[in-house]
């Protein structure tokens, strides 16, 4: 959703990391739908884009891709992020193909309340990341 973007692109920005996107998006990515959904905090040269999952693949290198999911097998109080990690989320709707649970070198998990179903995947997203930062020192200021 546009709405989810432009908050992951302004946590992104926030933090100084680089947002991706693997396509297919849900939504058309051309220039009106990004200045609608960045706001000022970043436009289409902004956003790194794959193609598709085999795509994002090719370029991870040597990192870790830790998939928020609600089917984690770790909660995230007791995971250990290491600075190259890399944050994968899925759709709202529906997550992840299996292929990409299989491709993924850790599951985890944020504890919710009893019965709630998942978080909003910005709220997702902003949780996750900043539990990354903080555990790898990569905060700003008096909060590092």
């Amino acid at each position: 959703m546009p709405g989810n973007l432009g908050a992951v692109m302004r946590l992104c920005a926030c933090f100084g990391v680089a947002p991706e996107i693997i396509e297919p998006c849900g939504f058309p990515l051309d220039a009106k739908a990004m200045r609608r959904a960045a706001m000022d905090y970043g436009g289409a040269e902004d956003l790194v884009r794959h193609a598709d999952f085999a795509g994002f693949m090719e370029t991870k290198g040597r990192s870790r891709i830790i998939l928020a999911t609600t089917r984690g097998a770790k909660p995230l109080s007791r995971f250990d992020f290491k600075a190259s990690d890399i944050i994968l989320m899925g759709r709202e709707s529906a997550g992840v193909p299996d292929s990409v649970h299989a491709a993924s070198d850790h599951g985890v998990l944020i504890p919710m309340a009893q019965g709630a179903r998942s978080l909003n995947l910005a709220g997702s997203a902003s949780i996750m990341l900043f539990e990354a930062l903080r555990q790898t020192d990569g905060l700003f200021g008096d909060l590092a």
